[in-house]
């Protein structure tokens, strides 16, 4: 194991690495913004670097600024979290080229997972199913209209360079495409400086299933159960419970299988995610569609995901620890033919948000107790005294219940989340309290669309 590791991120996620890396016995070092400088993570690090102003192109998305970071401090490894540089090609090949460790997997496979079309191309080739949709860029709002034909309406216009619910749009006929068309087209050009567009059948009632995967140092791929991260609003994920109420025992079988295959596909390395469109079938006798439910690729993160926590609750494993094991060369600390969930785990992204419109809401923190008790963990970046700013990802923490079943895990995070304080920024706190004792969610038949349904005028 390297002696030391540079955290290239923020906020909770900077400080759930550095809580692994000192009980490994590992020196962390972060860098920080002039704006997150009297955040926790700052101060539990090693050692800190300010690496530049709040704007995070001058900061955490500055590769100078943290590769000068690391040979200042003698970092020997780098891990880059989530977001900002973690699925940087470029960047990772120059950590590497620099003489250091990169927690992650391999560039390559950052760069044939980065581009959404490619990745289809790929995952089609290895026998992962994948939703009907072209496979070049539709270079022009013609070309799209004429796959949509095919592809048949509604269809999904989405930003090939994209990632985490950002330039997606959905076009029920050829009016609207040609409007959303130009729409992802030119946001994709603003934020990914690539405005390749990829069309893809839309499915109107989906739930959003995702498997987490590690390739190991010795070339297997292992998966590590799915996760339901279908509890959205504008794409982007709020809650996500391991196992999901949605994957019967024949059907899990077969989405871990295509996980793996995805990974073994590009060499895949440490931590990742296969992510899945799973689509209900018929109902049986017993009002059961998983069996015979039909998934499809959406997309692979190639880095650690935000809902790491329900899959270490449930597998009694530490992800962090095992990507600082693969990225020494290390075998992992449990026995990959002997993995089995136990129990269920409910994560809630608490973000400073309103809870009605998840319009965002920073200020200064006035109030801030975390609740406590069996089963309930909770990864935060703020504290009392310290102040959300509007420069960065709305998430102040992350609360995770577990239980022996769902219902026990839903039962401890409503005692929880009633017990959580939060004052000074908005807070999205009472949507959860509304959402764990919504029927949908309770019965666990619910998909997508649940954030809509319950915020639709009454």
């Amino acid at each position: 194991m390297f002696e030391s590791l540079l955290v290239a991120n923020r906020g909770e996620i900077a400080r759930r690495i550095i809580r692994t890396a000192r009980r490994l016995g590992v020196r962390t070092i972060v860098v920080h913004s002039e704006a997150d400088a009297d955040l926790p993570f700052v101060q539990e690090a090693d050692e800190a670097v300010c690496v530049g102003p709040a704007n995070p192109v001058q900061s955490y998305r500055n590769p100078e600024a943290i590769l000068a970071a690391a040979k200042s401090t003698g970092a020997r490894a780098i891990h880059p979290g989530y977001g900002f540089l973690s699925e940087n090609a470029d960047f990772a090949r120059t950590v590497e080229a620099n003489g250091l460790v990169w927690v992650g997997p391999g560039a390559d496979a950052i760069a044939a997972m980065g581009d959404k079309i490619n990745a289809r191309n790929l995952m089609a080739a290895a026998g992962v199913p994948v939703a009907p949709g072209t496979t070049d860029p539709a270079e022009t709002v013609e070309a799209a209209l004429a796959a949509a034909e095919v592809i048949g309406y509604p269809v999904m216009v989405k930003a090939a360079a994209g990632g985490g619910g950002m330039g997606m749009a959905v076009a029920s006929d050829p009016a609207g495409l040609r409007t959303e068309y130009d729409r992802v087209r030119a946001f994709a050009e603003r934020m990914f400086g690539d405005g390749s567009v990829l069309i893809e059948r839309y499915f109107p009632r989906v739930r959003h299933v995702e498997v987490q995967i590690l390739g190991l140092p010795d070339g297997r791929v292992v998966a590590l159960g799915e996760r339901e991260c279908s509890v959205q609003r504008r794409n982007q994920k709020l809650v996500e419970e391991s196992p999901s109420p949605a994957v019967s025992a024949r059907l899990r079988e077969r989405l871990l299988a295509a996980a793996v295959r995805a990974g073994e596909a590009v060499g895949y390395r440490n931590a990742g995610t296969v992510e899945c469109l799973l689509v209900p079938g018929q109902r049986d006798a017993q009002g059961d569609s998983a069996d015979s439910a039909e998934f499809f690729f959406l997309e692979m993160n190639t880095r650690l995901q935000v809902e790491h926590p329900v899959t270490e609750l449930v597998y009694g494993v530490d992800l962090v620890e095992e990507q600082l094991r693969v990225a020494a060369g290390l075998a992992p600390t449990f026995d990959p033919d002997a993995l089995a969930p136990r129990g269920h785990a409910i994560e809630l992204r608490v973000n400073a948000e309103d809870p009605v419109r998840f319009l965002p809401g920073p200020g200064a923190v006035t109030a801030w107790t975390e609740p406590t008790g069996e089963g309930i963990r909770v990864d935060s970046g703020y504290a009392l005294g310290t102040t959300v700013t509007p420069f960065y990802d709305s998430l102040m923490a992350k609360l995770i219940a577990y239980g022996a079943d769902r219902a026990e895990a839903i039962d401890r995070a409503r005692t929880a989340v009633a017990g959580f304080e939060v004052a000074g920024p908005k807070c999205n706190l009472p949507f959860f309290a509304e959402l764990l004792d919504n029927a949908e969610f309770v019965g666990g038949d619910y998909d997508t669309g649940i954030v809509g349904r319950m915020r639709a005028p009454k």
